[in-house]
C-alpha cells in the first residue's frame, strides 16, 4: 500500500480532513447535514429526527465476518454500530438500536480508540454503519486516531438517504462505499420509511459516490481496497422496485458496479401491521431479481447462498 491509503492519511497531511471537519461539525448548530435538514442546534443537545444531539450513540462493535466476502475477508471487518438512523423503516432488523435508540453516548476519544483497537485485532477496515446522522462526530474521533497510527480505510455503510453536498465533502477521506438502493418510488420509501424524498436522494448520491471512488478494485487477497458496492435488499411484493434500480444503475452509474443483492428480509419491527411487507420474501422473487440482474448485464457482484440466508455465498456472478 502506498503512504497516500487509506486517502484520509494524505487529507490528513493537507489539512483538508480538519478543515471538513471542522465546516461539518460546526453545521450542527442548525443542522441539515442529511437530507432531512431539522435546522436544529445539536451541540446544545437539541435533536431532530435522528434523535442524536452532540456525542454519537454506539451500539456494539466487533470484527464482523457476515459482510460481502471482500469486507469482511478473513480477518473480519471492523463494524462500529451507531445507534439512531435518519430513516425509519418499519421493517429494520436492527429496530432495537437503530429506531428505538439503545446504544450509550461516546466521547470522540473514546470513539476513536474503538477504531485503533479494531485495528489492533486486525481486522481489514473499520465499517461505520448508519453513519448519516454522526459523520461530524466521525471525523472528529479519526481526526484523533490518525496521529496514534490509524491506517486501515473507513467503509462508508448507509442506507443511501444522503445529502450529495455533505457526500461532496469526503472525497479524498472515505475509500469505500457500501450503499443502500432501497426504494424505486417516493410513495413507497415515504410509507414505509418515512423517508418521502428517497429517489432524488439516493440517486444523487450513489452517483457521487461512483464519481469519487469508481467500480470496486480489489488487492491480491481478494480485499476491497476502494469502490462503490450497491447492496439492493429485495423486498416482497416487488415493493423494492428492483427492476427500475438495476436500470438506473446499469444506465447512470456503471454496468461494470458491484451489486450485493440480498434475501434476507424478515417482518422485523412493525411489519406486521402492513400486509404487504409482513411475510419473508419468496423463494421465486428472489429468482426474478436474479434474473433482473442478467436483463441489465449487471454481473458483478454477490448473492445470498439461500433463500433468507443472511450470510453470504462470497460467489461472484462473474469473477474479479
Amino acid at each position: 500500500m502506498t503512504m497516500d491509503y487509506p486517502s484520509y492519511l494524505k487529507s490528513s497531511r493537507s489539512g483538508r480532513l480538519k478543515k471538513i471537519t471542522g465546516r461539518l461539525f460546526n453545521s450542527l448548530k442548525s443542522c441539515a447535514i442529511c437530507p432531512r435538514k431539522c435546522k436544529v442546534n445539536r451541540l446544545e443537545g437539541k435533536v431532530g429526527f435522528c434523535k442524536t444531539g452532540k456525542l454519537p450513540r454506539v451500539y456494539s462493535f466487533m470484527s464482523h465476518f457476515g459482510e460481502e466476502p471482500p469486507v469482511s475477508g478473513t480477518k473480519g471487518s471492523g463494524t462500529i454500530f451507531f445507534s439512531h438512523c435518519n430513516m425509519g423503516c418499519l421493517y429494520c432488523q436492527n429496530y432495537d438500536f437503530s429506531q428505538l435508540g439503545k446504544g450509550r453516548e461516546y466521547e470522540f476519544a473514546e470513539l476513536s480508540e474503538i477504531m485503533l483497537n479494531l485495528q489492533k485485532s486486525g481486522c481489514h477496515n473499520i465499517n461505520l454503519v448508519t453513519p448519516t446522522h454522526v459523520l461530524p462526530q466521525i471525523l472528529k474521533a479519526l481526526e484523533i486516531a490518525i496521529p496514534r497510527g490509524l491506517s486501515i480505510p473507513l467503509v462508508y455503510n448507509t442506507s443511501g438517504y444522503d445529502s450529495v453536498e455533505t457526500i461532496k465533502l469526503l472525497d479524498g477521506i472515505v475509500d469505500i462505499y457500501l450503499a443502500d438502493m432501497r426504494y424505486s418510488d417516493n410513495a413507497i420509501s415515504g410509507k414505509f420509511s418515512q423517508a418521502a424524498d428517497y429517489l432524488q436522494f439516493n440517486r444523487k448520491a450513489i452517483k457521487e459516490m461512483h464519481r469519487q471512488v469508481g467500480v470496486a478494485k480489489f488487492d491480491e487477497q481478494g480485499l476491497i481496497r476502494q469502490g462503490l458496492i450497491i447492496r439492493h435488499l429485495v423486498l416482497p411484493n416487488q415493493i423494492s422496485g428492483t427492476d427500475k434500480i438495476m436500470r438506473f444503475i446499469s444506465e447512470e452509474v456503471s454496468g461494470e458496479t458491484y451489486i450485493s443483492l440480498m434475501s434476507q428480509y424478515l417482518p422485523y419491527y412493525k411489519a406486521s401491521a402492513y400486509s404487504e411487507i409482513n411475510r419473508r420474501l419468496k423463494e421465486d422473487e428472489y429468482e426474478e431479481a436474479k434474473k433482473i440482474l442478467e436483463r441489465y448485464n449487471l454481473l458483478n457482484g454477490w448473492i445470498q447462498e439461500s433463500y433468507g440466508s443472511e450470510r453470504f455465498a462470497g460467489v461472484n456472478i462473474k469473477p474479479v
